[in-house]
């Protein structure tokens, strides 16, 4: 098996350092309790919100962070849960509805960045979580923010890498969406595989 295959397979929350990766506005230090509330599928709104905090910090504008391809990896899960418990379960519809649409963007992203000039990507997966990419232990705003004025945030290859592994996370969806061929998700699930070709 493919050992980045098997490393997306196998990662687990907690191997994850959520507090020392950057999200659009902050850090991902609250990922971990927003998936299992959208895991759980218990109450609507709640889920509504979980879901609402994840996808709006890891995507704008069409940029990635560094804690999208990690975010991406249970998603995916959360995506496949979704669909096979959507005909009893309302928060799961909505879980399957949200996200077909959020993946469909995250596939155009990949797609418009790597037909332009980019580096390679990292060689595995895991060399994103390399000391030396990670963000402090404490999260402070104010050097937080300095250091995105201070110049070069992420190396080419680490940023580019944000990009090819979400991409390589969201692929492993793609036997789910035969599941919703004869559903209302139809359309959305073939455009979507279709950006996985």
């Amino acid at each position: 098996m493919d050992k980045n295959k098997s490393y997306m397979e196998n990662l687990k929350m907690d191997e994850v350092p959520w507090h020392r990766l950057t999200t659009a506005y902050c850090r991902a230090t609250e990922f971990p309790g927003y998936f299992k509330t959208i895991w759980g599928m218990k109450n609507l709104k709640k889920v509504r919100m979980a879901l609402e905090e994840v996808l709006c910090h890891i995507e704008h504008q069409s940029t990635f962070w560094h804690s999208t391809p990690f975010a991406m990896i249970f998603l995916v899960r959360i995506f496949k849960h979704a669909v096979l418990e959507m005909e009893k379960n309302r928060a799961a519809n909505y879980i399957t509805e949200q996200l077909l649409n959020f993946f469909i963007l995250i596939a155009e992203c990949f797609k418009e960045t790597d037909e332009m000039e980019h580096p390679e990507q990292l060689s595995c997966f895991s060399d994103m979580l390399k000391e030396e990419y990670l963000w402090s232990e404490e999260y402070d705003e104010e050097e937080d923010e300095a250091r995105y004025y201070e110049g070069e945030v992420f190396p080419d290859d680490l940023f580019y890498s944000f990009y090819y592994y979400s991409y390589q996370a969201l692929l492993d969806c793609k036997p789910m969406l035969r599941k919703l061929e004869h559903t209302h998700f139809a359309a959305a699930a073939e455009e979507l595989e279709q950006l996985l070709l």
